[in-house]
């Protein structure tokens, strides 16, 4: 029985428009080339993109290349037309200068995909860190029916019987190479031991968190967030999103329907207690202010900081993704906030049913991996904003502050939460790598790192280079961590609690760009206040002098994005492109 959609399908337009047959003529000739027929793509069935990003070039995403079969079966097996299409790839580890100048690139491709082509729906394949953003960006603008699936995590990393978790591993071999406690072969091997199977990270890094993401948002199936990529059950839900975007397309449940204020709080709330990346701040902004949503800095600390931290995973706990799945994975999470009354259970989700009804009877198996709300791993574990004299924004991931560290600096009798430290400061991660053990700069535990030009314009495109550690001579003395601060970002795998993301960049005259080597900063995580104890008039002086210098532009595109791009406090999105939304409902006009 042929079923009506709700509105019809804006691929009638391009195939069954009886007032324009010379032009239904030329959009379904060349599709006949390969095997499908005319009669398919007119019989009103929508069509039904997946959006592909998986390739050589994107080994986290490659499985894609694989449940896309699942996919497409389950898209047929509920009466849809799949058709599935390249995207810019996106690869966090390798991708030069840094894969952030991807994410809006993708952005912009997909955009325009999925509005110039006859696409009525849309499976989001995610999976490395920024194809989740940029898909769900790209999907808001749009505004047709969207699914996100993602392709899963690593098999859990094992290393002569310890727990190896990608990118943690890296950060931590880093300090135990330094203490001479391993050599570099040793360091290959326990970094290649991390990364066993098909997969993004296996870690709580950007990855896992904005799959989480897309869960707790309502666009995805639940529990599609932490299945591990080589687990049958991941095909299973590629098979499951499939049949579902078809209903989607005939009930019009499109991405404005779902991404409400609400629904973004929820994802705050459970990147706090999931321990989730840093990384996440700029990438959610960047999909709410797509969306229309309006999210402000406090928010990260008025509805997330004073939630605790519940997963025990890497890096801010012991465990990987596996067994984060095995426990109950994202919906386990949701059960939780909901229990201490801090999940919006009303929220619309990709199900067409309430957040609230897709988590019911879906509690921890596993309260070792996933903690009881009320049996935390620890307190007031999210994120702090901070603001001061040096920027007007900044973040800090509190869930990784050890009890090392927070004894250190954070434990002074009469001042705690509040430290001071003097400044040394790098222009950009090669002047750190060459100088961090140069004795002359006489850094000990009582220092500050800070790292500029680092940011979307300095670099470009943010890069991943706050989390530095510490000279060689005090990691030897067993100094882990010393605090670090920068206008760039930090690896969501990381264990370093720095404060970061610091908006305005050094590049465009933020405070950094006149901070001194030598300057004391006093951070304070008691007002979220960090500001460098330098009088007004020398701070004035400094000012009118030359900003540091960065690298020119390398591509078309790095000078584009530079001109177009915004500060990580506001989503370093194409500030251009945010007024663009729902454009789908206007149909191209023809091309002949």
């Amino acid at each position: 029985m042929q079923r009506e959609p709700v509105k019809p399908f804006r691929s009638r337009d391009w195939f069954a428009d009886p007032e324009r047959s010379d032009m239904t003529a030329l959009y379904l000739e060349r599709f006949m080339n390969y095997g499908i027929t005319a009669n398919e793509l007119r019989s009103g069935r929508p069509i039904i993109g997946i959006a592909q990003t998986g390739s050589d070039l994107s080994p986290c995403n490659r499985i894609h290349v694989d449940l896309a079969r699942r996919t497409r079966e389950g898209i047929r097996d509920a009466g849809g037309i799949p058709m599935e299409f390249p995207t810019h790839p996106i690869f966090e580890n390798c991708r030069r200068p840094t894969a952030a100048l991807d994410r809006n690139l993708a952005y912009l491709g997909l955009v325009e995909i999925l509005y110039g082509y006859p696409i009525d729906a849309v499976v989001i394949t995610t999976g490395c860190d920024k194809t989740t953003p940029s898909g769900i960006m790209a999907a808001s603008t749009v505004d047709i029916p969207a699914i996100v699936l993602s392709g899963g995590p690593m098999l859990d990393g094992w290393h002569e019987g310890e727990l190896v978790g990608s990118g943690t591993v890296i950060w931590r071999s880093r300090r135990k190479l330094a203490a001479g406690e391993i050599d570099e072969e040793e360091f290959l091997r326990r970094a290649t031991d991390s990364a066993p199977s098909a997969g993004h990270c296996n870690t709580m890094g950007t990855a896992s968190t904005m799959n989480a993401v897309a869960e707790a948002l309502g666009l995805s199936l639940p529990g599609c967030a932490a299945i591990p990529a080589p687990y049958r059950e991941r095909g299973q839900i590629a098979y499951e999103t499939g049949r579902r975007i078809v209903d989607m397309a005939y009930e019009d449940l499109r991405p404005s329907k779902i991404l409400t204020r609400e629904a973004f709080l929820n994802a705050i709330r459970t990147i706090t207690v999931i321990g989730g990346s840093s990384n996440a701040q700029p990438h959610l902004m960047a999909m709410a202010r797509h969306a229309g949503v309006e999210l402000h800095p406090s928010d990260w600390t008025e509805h997330g900081y004073d939630l605790p931290l519940l997963a025990d995973v890497q890096p801010a706990g012991r465990f990987l993704g596996e067994r984060f799945h095995r426990a109950g994975g994202v919906p386990a999470i949701l059960c939780e906030l909901a229990d201490g009354g801090v999940l919006d259970s009303d929220c619309l989700t990709v199900t067409g049913r309430s957040i609230g009804e897709n988590i019911e009877g879906r509690q921890s198996r596993d309260r070792e991996v996933i903690r009881a709300f009320a049996e935390p791993l620890k307190e007031k574990a999210g994120f702090l904003a901070f603001s001061g004299n040096l920027f007007d924004f900044a973040i800090m991931k509190t869930s990784v502050i050890s009890e090392e560290f927070r004894n250190r600096y954070l434990s002074h009798p009469g001042k705690e939460g509040v430290f001071e430290g003097r400044a040394i400061v790098f222009d950009g991660s090669d002047d750190y790598h060459h100088r961090i053990n140069d004795p002359a700069l006489e850094i000990d535990e009582n220092c500050i790192l800070v790292i500029r030009g680092a940011g979307p314009i300095g670099w470009p495109g943010s890069a991943e280079v706050v989390n530095m550690q510490p000279p060689d001579a005090l990691i030897q003395r067993g100094i882990a961590w010393l605090p670090t601060l920068g206008d760039g970002r930090q690896s969501g795998t990381s264990d370093s609690p720095s404060i970061l993301n610091a908006s305005p960049e050094s590049a465009v005259g933020g405070g950094l760009a006149w901070l001194h080597t030598g300057d004391v900063i006093r951070i304070d995580l008691n007002t979220g206040r960090c500001d460098v104890l330098v009088d007004e008039a020398e701070i004035a002086r400094r000012k009118g002098g030359p900003a540091p210098a960065f690298p020119s532009s390398n591509t078309p595109w790095e000078e584009l994005y530079r001109e177009k791009t915004g500060q990580l406090e506001d989503g370093a999105v194409l500030e251009m492109a945010v007024k663009y939304r729902g454009i789908a409902a206007k149909t191209p006009r023809h091309n002949h």
